[in-house]
């Protein structure tokens, strides 16, 4: 089986192009090219979609906003209708992001590194969460977060 990776908001900022966001643009593109050769599955979480759409809502004049929008909207309705080389994940249950959220207070307390004094937000716990999910169910491939945070590219499982 081909390698899955699970694409975080600094991913999809770029492969949509949003202003002000897209600063690895030509990176991404290029990589995203190789891994789509690979035949790479690209899995989209949740939170990537949420946050997306934050920096989309908070980023520009009106029209630009609307712009980057509309291209938003195609990108994730094709994920959801099989039309785009990424799919959208199981979205979590209540269960789920409760116990996520049970999480939250010592991942928000621990520093992510030692040069790094801040916390794990929600957002990557979520995506660390959706990590974990698809090492158990692919794990006879390489699964992995593509992400411009080098806390999150430290997230790679080799096949079992």
């Amino acid at each position: 089986m081909s390698s899955v990776c699970l694409i975080d908001t600094s991913i999809f900022l770029n492969l949509l192009d949003v202003p002000n966001c897209n600063e690895s643009k030509e990176k991404v593109t290029e990589d995203f090219k190789t891994f789509v050769e690979a035949r790479c599955t690209f899995l989209l979480p949740m939170v990537t979609i949420v946050e997306t759409g934050n920096h989309i809502a908070q980023n520009g004049d009106g029209n630009i906003r609307r712009t980057t929008a509309q291209r938003f909207v195609v990108a994730v309705k094709a994920a959801f209708s099989g039309d785009a080389p990424w799919q959208p994940v199981v979205f979590p249950d209540m269960k789920e992001i409760l116990s996520w959220i049970e999480e939250f207070p010592d991942c928000a307390g621990r520093n992510k590194a030692p040069n790094k004094p801040e916390g794990t937000s929600f957002g990557d716990l979520s995506i660390i969460q959706e990590f974990d999910k698809a090492c158990d169910r692919f794990h006879m491939s390489e699964v992995f977060i593509w992400s411009l945070d080098s806390d999150l590219q430290s997230y790679h499982q080799q096949p079992k």
